[in-house]
């Protein structure tokens, strides 16, 4: 353990930082997981109504990697990954469901 104050102090705000970034992380990872089930959903059976979900679960996680990235929680790149595999799993659910309507 640190002896010297401004050590102590080191220590503690890296501890505070430690978990606020932890919840920011989980948060992320939560609102990820809930897209890709409205996906599944919308995928098993593609309805207006299931879709409209499908959009603002997005919007949720969208929001939500983009504030961590502002606050240095992600790395820039990082946010745009997870964005881009959003995005990339809806274009193949809503091109299957395309197709299997005509």
């Amino acid at each position: 353990m640190a002896n010297i104050k401004s050590a102590i102090k080191r220590v503690a705000i890296a501890e505070r930082n430690r978990l606020r970034n932890k919840a920011y992380k989980t948060a992320v990872r939560t609102l990820m997981k809930k897209y890709f089930i409205a996906l599944e959903g919308y995928a098993a059976e593609p309805t207006s109504e299931s879709m409209q979900e499908v959009q603002r679960r997005m919007a949720e996680a969208y929001s939500k990697i983009d504030k961590a990235v502002r606050r240095g929680i992600f790395h820039a790149n990082n946010g745009a990954r997870k964005k881009s595999r959003m995005a990339k799993a809806l274009h193949r659910h809503t091109a299957s469901a395309a197709s299997a309507a005509s």
